[in-house]
């Protein structure tokens, strides 16, 4: 992915000079008087839909979140990591508009980009598929493209159709863990009400960590109480482990899940991103949960 160019001041004064720029060249009412050129993404998944909806073009930078489609990595300056943004590295973007997916921030710097006059669309984040339909519209009225995203909406939707038909079809869901990453040994995984939930939820599966919400670390007596029979992980990322050091932990070992070596992992933005190819993915992971499964 590119990195934007260094300046060679101080940082308040670079700073200082990002937001007069933003100042003089956006005055109070240009963002509404035409339609946004220079954007900046900030979440994978409303840069994979600005590129479906032929927006792409008008991407200047994004977060390192937003790695599809792979020509992004290639062709988009980075501005940094989604929930660790500087106002600098949004600035000197020269962007007229910012798409920040909830969660995206801190707050204080978006706060510096909104004052510095630059308007910034939140895009709803929810691990549905409503939630993926209202971040499509989100993104298509932000940009203008409510026609081309008609398409987009009824192919996910019919995609989610097909999806809940396959479901419907499943006698007996497989009771599945995500661990998001193992820390000292403690392996943090996904409870209620994340994207990892919302994912099992949609691939026919149990999460068998629903004791809680959120990401957090599970004890191994939890996991030993729990059983997992298979364990849903990214392939790459912070949180990638080899499956030997997952599955031989001292707790999973004696689960379903570590005596028959049912381990997932698949990419973490295709299977957490919530964007549109997340029918796709879903079924993906059916496909992998329910060995021999006919989705069809």
């Amino acid at each position: 992915m590119i990195a934007l160019p260094a300046l060679s001041r101080s940082p308040a004064a670079r700073f200082a000079a990002l937001l007069v720029a933003a100042l003089l060249a956006f005055p109070a009412g240009a963002a509404e008087a035409r339609p946004p050129a220079r954007i900046v993404s900030l979440g994978g998944a409303v840069t994979e839909i600005l590129y479906r909806l032929g927006a792409g073009d008008l991407v200047v930078a994004v977060d390192t979140t937003s790695i599809h489609p792979p020509e992004v990595m290639r062709t988009k300056p980075n501005v940094g990591y989604l929930r660790q943004l500087s106002a600098e590295g949004i600035l000197s973007a020269r962007p007229d508009l910012v798409l920040a997916v909830d969660g995206a921030g801190p707050p204080d710097v978006l706060k510096q980009v909104r004052e510095a006059g630059v308007p910034i669309e939140p895009i709803p984040e929810a691990p549905t598929p409503a939630g993926v339909a209202r971040k499509i519209e989100a993104v298509a009225r932000a940009v203008g493209r409510e026609k081309e995203a008609a398409e987009l909406l009824k192919e996910v939707e019919m995609g989610f159709a097909a999806l809940a038909e396959s479901r419907a079809r499943i006698a007996r869901p497989v009771r599945a863990l995500f661990i998001l990453s193992l820390q000292n040994g403690r392996a943090m995984v996904g409870g209620r009400n994340t994207t990892a939930d919302g994912m099992l939820a949609l691939a026919g599966a149990e999460n068998v960590a629903t004791g809680f919400e959120g990401y957090k670390p599970m004890t191994d007596e939890a996991i030993l109480a729990a059983q997992p029979e298979v364990v849903v992980m990214m392939e790459t990322g912070p949180g990638a482990v080899p499956a030997a050091d997952v599955l031989e932990g001292a707790a999973l070992s004696q689960t379903p899940a570590g005596r028959d070596r049912r381990l997932v992992k698949m990419n973490g933005l295709y299977l957490l991103g919530f964007g549109p190819r997340t029918p796709e993915a879903a079924r993906e992971l059916l496909l992998a949960l329910k060995p021999g499964f006919r989705a069809e």
